[in-house]
């Protein structure tokens, strides 16, 4: 017994100290990231300077501690002092104590004025989060687009094996240069969402009706993922963030494709569609956007979520299904998609919902066309 009790106490002592390494040691996978960015690095060294500030003072006080245990214990014939308090002892613990968290408040004051610095960027891009989804608006360059999550919902139904990106892949990931102040202007559209990429050390909420500012500058290349960080509802799991940081070079002819995709975007909504082109891209619409709230199937998830699936409103009544698309539901979780999706988008979902499950065979089988969208937009100004 008494050689595993001591085998145990070595084992313990080994453990603590591989322990105490990993979490100490600047690379250990259990220690804050160091970020790639100016302020991460800021952010890391404070964090390190105050935990090693913390291990000293743990040091100091339970060495006293231990060493006044060991030198006062009962079975060396230490009596017990008669005192209630010590005035001096006192004094000075709380002088020191506030001189400590003076000179750890320098250092955190100089990192938080460089964190929450408010200049304005290079470039600076308004980021709002959806229920469940984050658009991207580059305000110089007038580029807009949602990214959405490109993890299928076969692997999230376990149908497919997941990929090594699982839940953490979009379908546009953010693209910004290198070496350019980026400043992202950052709000919601429904509930409060948080826009947090580790890398950059940059956690801001993202709140309806305020705009909360946060910055970077990426010194090299790469792809940097985050996540929404504030839990805002069924899908708050799915709406990851990827950023794309590129050279300069790269990031000029990124902005011209957008600018050229965006325009020929605005003259498909005078193009004359056929059914089928509608319908499938109608589809992919739908994937993107629908699938999480209404199924695969159409069959919704009620009462939240309605069936589409057998819906008279879908099947029959366009004008309503084009209003409801374009100006939500109030009460309910429906939301508009007006300013979400293009006008060849919501024509096309209109027409793919309408054209699938069993609403093909019970329904009128009118289609919607973009035109219809434009001139939805004009006559209530949306």
């Amino acid at each position: 017994m008494k050689l595993a009790s001591t085998l145990t106490r070595k084992f313990h002592y080994i453990f603590l100290c591989i322990f105490s390494g990993q979490v100490f040691s600047e690379a250990s996978k259990y220690n804050m990231p160091h970020g790639v960015t100016e302020v991460s690095e800021s952010i890391f060294e404070l964090h390190m300077l105050i935990m090693w500030v913390c291990v000293g003072i743990g040091v100091v006080v339970f060495g006293i501690m231990f060493w006044s245990l060991w030198k006062y214990r009962k079975s060396s014939g230490a009596v017990a002092a008669k005192f209630d308090d010590h005035f001096g002892l006192e004094i000075s613990w709380t002088i020191l104590v506030a001189v400590i968290l003076v000179l750890i408040a320098i250092p955190s004051t100089i990192v938080l004025i460089q964190t929450y610095d408010d200049t304005e960027g290079d470039i600076n891009i308004m980021v709002t989060g959806y229920q469940w989804k984050w658009q991207y608006k580059y305000l110089e360059d007038d580029i807009s687009f949602f990214s959405n999550l490109a993890t299928s919902q076969e692997e999230i139904d376990n149908q497919l094996a997941k990929g090594e990106y699982y839940l953490r892949e979009v379908d546009e990931p953010l693209v910004i240069p290198i070496n350019k102040r980026i400043r992202f202007l950052i709000t919601g559209n429904d509930v409060i969402h948080s826009w947090w990429v580790p890398d950059f050390a940059v956690k801001q909420d993202a709140v309806p009706g305020f705009i909360n500012t946060a910055w970077t500058n990426v010194p090299e290349p790469g792809i940097y993922r985050g996540a929404c960080t504030e839990l805002c509802g069924l899908g708050h799991a799915f709406m990851p963030i990827v950023v794309r940081a590129v050279e300069q070079e790269e990031y000029d002819s990124w902005v011209a494709e957008k600018i050229a995709f965006a325009e020929q975007e605005r003259l498909l909504n005078y193009k004359v569609w056929t059914r089928e082109e509608l319908v499938q891209r109608g589809e992919g619409v739908y994937a993107k956007n629908c699938i999480a709230c209404h199924q695969t199937n159409g069959q919704g998830l009620p009462p939240v979520f309605p069936a589409l699936d057998g819906s008279n409103i879908v099947m029959n009544d366009k004008t309503r299904n084009i209003e409801i698309l374009m100006e939500g539901v109030r009460g309910a979780a429906m939301q508009s998609f007006a300013n979400q999706l293009s006008e060849v988008d919501i024509a096309s979902v209109i027409t793919y919902t309408r054209r699938s499950w069993g609403n093909n065979k019970n329904g009128d089988g009118e289609i919607v066309e973009p035109k219809e969208i434009v001139d939805y937009k004009n006559r209530v100004e949306l």
